[in-house]
Order: C-alpha cells, then structure tokens, then sequence
C-alpha cells in the first residue's frame, strides 16, 4: 500500500517517528547513572524527522548527507551517538508502508553487515560523540536486547560494528560503511587528511544507499575545511547551480546584529543560537510557548565575551556559531547579512542606477562570473539583475571530457536591455575588461540618456583595475563604510553575499583594494565588484543633484 498522503499541510513520510520513540526506548542519558533514557529535545526531533525523510511515491531516503551546525555545547556529539546506534540496531531501512500507509523499515542487518564509523581527523575529536555514545549504549538494556558487545574502542553487533576511526583515509577506502557521523568538519582540511576521508567516506556511503551526518561548529570562509565545502554544495542546489539532490543543511546562528558589548542583545543572540539547549530561566526562544530551560548556560557563556583574553572572532564561531570571515577578509558574514533586507522591493519605474563586471573565459580554473545589479536611487537599496557563475558540474561532451563553460553574452545583453526597458536608469557604470566593444555599444546606445557620467568620453566605462587606483581605494571605502554603518541594504541575494564574503583585502600604495584569495579560487567577487560600482554611481548622482527632493526625504540618507 502506497504512502496514505498528508492530514496537514506540510506533512511527509519519514522514520523519524519510529527513530525517536527507539531512542526514548533503548538509549541512555549520557552522564546520568540512573538509567534515565535518553530523550531528544523537540529541536533535535525536528532534524530526525527531515533526516530520515522518505519519497511519498517511491518510499526511499531522500536525505543521504545532512550537515547539523549549533555551537559548541548544543549537544551535537551525544546527539550524533544516539543516530549511529539507531543505524546500527534499529529498523531504519525504509521497506515500504503498513496496511494503513504508515511507513515502516527494516534493519541494516537484514541485507547487509552494518558497519557504522564515528569519524573524526584526531583521536580526541572522536572521543566527542563515542564515549557519550558507549555510555548511551551500555546505560539501559540495548547491548543485552540486541547482542552487543560494547567494548572500550569498538561496539560488535551480532552482524557488523561501531567504531571510531580517524583521518587515514586510505585504510577506509571501500569500507562500505551503511552510516559514518563526521564531527568538526570546520577543522577538516586538506592538510589534516579531513577532505580526502570525507570524500571516500561520501562515496563508501553512496554505494549501498548508506548516509551519514556532519557535525560542525561555524567555519571560517576561505579555509577550504569540508564543512565549508558542503555549505556551498548545499547553495548550489538552492541557486539552481547544480544537479545534486539529498544534501540537508540545518545551521542556526545569533542573528547578525547580535552585539556582542551589549549584555542583552548578546543573552538574545545566545538563547537563538543554542536554542532548546539554552537554560534560560524563560526557557528556548524558538517555540512558541518557549519550552523548558536545557543544560547550555547561558550566563556562563556571557561572562567569556568579557574576557578579554579570548579573539572576538573565536567566540562568534564557537559561542554565537556564527560564520565569520578570514583574516583577510574585506567583509564578515555577520556584517553584510545584517544589511540585506528582504523586505525592500524594487519596482518597475524606480529610479535607478548599475553597476556591472563582466568576464569570459579562463585558460584554467573556474571562470570568472558576471554580474549586473541594480541600486535604487532613493534608498540606496542594491538588488540583484543578474550573476551568470559557472555551474559547479560541467555538462560531459561526446568525448566523455567537460565542456567548457563560457559566460552567455546574449543573454547577459539581453538582461541589460530589460533593466533600461524597465526602470528609469539614470547611471551605469561597467568595468569594460574584455567586454571593451559592449560597453562601447552600451555608451553609444544609453550615454545620452543618462543623467550621470563616468566622463564625457566615456559615461559608462569605470576601469577597476590599472592607473585608476585612488579612484578605485575610495570607491571601495565608501562602499564599505556604508555597509557596515547601514546605509545601504541589499536583496540578501546568494550570490551577492558569497562575492561579498569571498573578497579579500589587499594593500597597495594608494590603500587597500579588494581581490579573490588567490587567482585561481573558485571563489568569485564579482558582484560584490559590480555592487561597488553601482554604489559608486549613486554617490555620483547624488552629488550631481540627480536625485528629486522628495526622492531624497523619503530615502535612507
């Protein structure tokens, strides 16, 4: 019988119903001696319920990789455990539904010798999740219900294991592991063996329709840890760059205006980002009525932000788990979210102005992206026309090698036909590097009717690069103050806030300037480069009186 369809909107079919209630039954609490089981909060609930989701036609797993970030003591480690003594005893392989559309499955070791792995890059960090994991199976009646023997290192199943493996990831490849939690994958790099174990430990999974789980705190951009690479995995599916299915992502951090002097507003942040773990007297925030107080202390993480000894930046990571930026970094995550309002809708007729830079194609690497956005003249609100970023899988040509990946010119000049067609656009200012000819077009076909000129040769080219550099340093300061002092907002578009996050600080004679990590990082900045540009414009308009009156009491000046 097939899946009974949804009582309530939203509703689906997972295992995470019979998952909880195997938990609750079987698993106790880590560091109690009573016995107590060990019971999910509702926060923790909600992710086994999108976990072990299933199709509602075909009955099968349609998560095969999740990645869970809280901050440090949320309870991830203890959380994963439980997970990976579900997969290694309970009925978790979907095997169609009941007599009354329920689904139901069946255990791993009816079709296979289950082999599940607490992985980590270091001995220590498996400690995390495996000895509160041996005390959730040695604490209540599973090792005698299910045939266990739970030893120190290594947990046999009647068919199969559990055990805690490291960053040698030669010895786990085509270990056909049916379930392999991965913790502080924010830690995991190429240099420590972290990216190459998770990549087999992916691919070990995918060959028997196994899954497995990440458990990160906030990463640091640019590092190139795997968490940080399956956060942008995970962006591609939503932007439509890619192909993949079965990736979920449930991160949660203190909103961006978090202040992290101001008592309040830091208690604020720190209840949101722990959640049902948080032991504010009040209880968690997140539901309504708030549920009951949890284990995290809240006061007592306050009091680290007032230790001077401790890198502000470490604590948003690990306390507020909130992504922050390299140490290079041109931006913080925190500060350009807290600019984006989504709220704000540019309508046909506004006033505005562009700002646009454009590539082709590389020799090697990722081609560059392209990018046009608009900035309303009135608001100072920028909001996405455009980014044209090469797909993170190139389509395969006949001769079995990727085709290369070139930026669709018509549909780009396609796109700047429809802005002009749609909007008063009063300026435009492009970086004409390698679309020299089009920006010469552009000039001949909109520069008369612009009301703000780059020069009067030239009203749209706005070189970014060689002799310009004084004009280019103050641009990108004005820029930058007025993101963080919130006078400009933005769409929070992905692709915005990637390029503006991805860009690099870099000091030349006449300041600093902005570039990409490295030259060939697939990392882009381009829009945050057009974005610039169309900021830029408005100032110019504005100071050019271009502006009407009542433009500007209504604006955000």
């Amino acid at each position: 019988m097939p899946w009974r369809g949804p009582d309530e909107e939203g509703e689906f079919p997972t295992l995470g119903w019979y998952v909880i209630d195997w938990m609750i039954g079987n698993l106790a609490q880590p560091g109690r001696d009573d016995g107590a089981p060990y019971i999910p909060t509702k926060e923790q609930a909600e992710f086994l319920l999108r976990y072990y989701e299933l199709h509602p036609v075909t009955g099968k797993r349609v998560i095969h990789r999740a990645l869970l970030s809280r901050p440090r003591g949320w309870g991830k480690s203890p959380f994963v455990g439980a997970i990976a003594l579900a997969e290694a005893c309970a009925d978790v392989v979907p095997d169609g539904f009941d007599a009354y559309g329920e689904p139901v499955g069946r255990p791993w070791h009816s079709i296979r010798t289950p082999l599940v792995r607490i992985a980590a890059v270091t001995e220590q960090q498996t400690d995390n999740t495996w000895l509160p994991l041996l005390e959730m199976a040695r604490g209540r009646s599973l090792s005698t219900d299910y045939g266990l023997e739970c030893l120190d290192t290594v947990i046999y199943l009647p068919r199969g294991e559990v055990s805690p493996i490291t960053s040698s990831a030669t010895s786990t490849k085509g270990d056909p592991a049916c379930f392999a939690s991965l913790d502080q994958t924010e830690e995991w790099t190429a240099t420590n063996g972290g990216v190459r174990l998770a990549k087999v430990m992916r691919f070990n999974a995918a060959k028997l329709g196994g899954s497995l789980i990440e458990t990160p705190n906030a990463y640091t951009p640019g590092v190139g840890s795997v968490a940080e690479k399956s956060a942008a995995d995970y962006q591609a599916i939503i932007d439509g760059r890619s192909r993949a299915r079965g990736i979920l992502v449930d991160h949660r951090e203190a909103p961006p205006e978090t202040d992290m002097t101001d008592e309040q507003s830091l208690v604020t942040g720190l209840r949101y980002a722990y959640g049902d773990s948080s032991d504010h007297p009040d209880g968690c925030v997140l539901h309504d009525p708030p549920c009951a107080p949890g284990w995290s202390p809240i006061e007592r993480l306050t009091s680290e932000f007032w230790d001077t000894s401790n890198e502000p930046q470490d604590l948003r990571a690990d306390l507020l788990n909130q992504i922050t930026h390299a140490s290079d970094a041109w931006l913080t995550e925190p500060e350009v979210r807290a600019s984006s309002d989504l709220a704000r809708e540019v309508q046909p007729g506004d006033r505005i102005v562009l700002g646009f830079d454009g590539s082709r194609k590389r020799a090697r690497g990722v081609t560059d992206a392209t990018a046009l956005i608009g900035c309303r003249l009135s608001d100072g609100h920028l909001f996405t026309i455009g980014v044209w970023e090469q797909p993170d899988r190139l389509p395969v040509g006949p001769d079995g090698k990727p085709v290369e990946w070139q930026v669709p010119v018509v549909e780009v000049l396609a796109a700047i036909v429809e802005a002009f067609a749609t909007y008063d656009v009063v300026g435009f200012y492009a970086d004409p590097a390698k679309w020299e000819s089009h920006v010469a077009d552009w000039e001949a076909a909109y520069g008369p009717q612009l009301k703000v000129q780059a020069t009067r040769q030239h009203p749209i080219e706005w070189w970014m690069t060689g002799g310009r550099s004084t004009l280019i340093v103050r641009a990108l300061e004005k820029f930058h103050t007025a993101l963080t002092e919130g006078e400009l907002t933005h769409d929070g578009s992905s692709a915005l806030v990637r390029h503006l996050v991805n860009a690099r600080r870099r000091p030349s004679r006449s300041g600093l300037q902005i570039a990409k990590a490295h030259p060939d990082s697939p990392h882009k900045i381009d829009a945050a480069v057009a974005a610039v540009l169309a900021w830029q414009c408005r100032l110019d308009a504005i100071a050019k009186g271009v502006a009407e009156e009542e433009e500007m009491f209504g604006g955000t000046f």
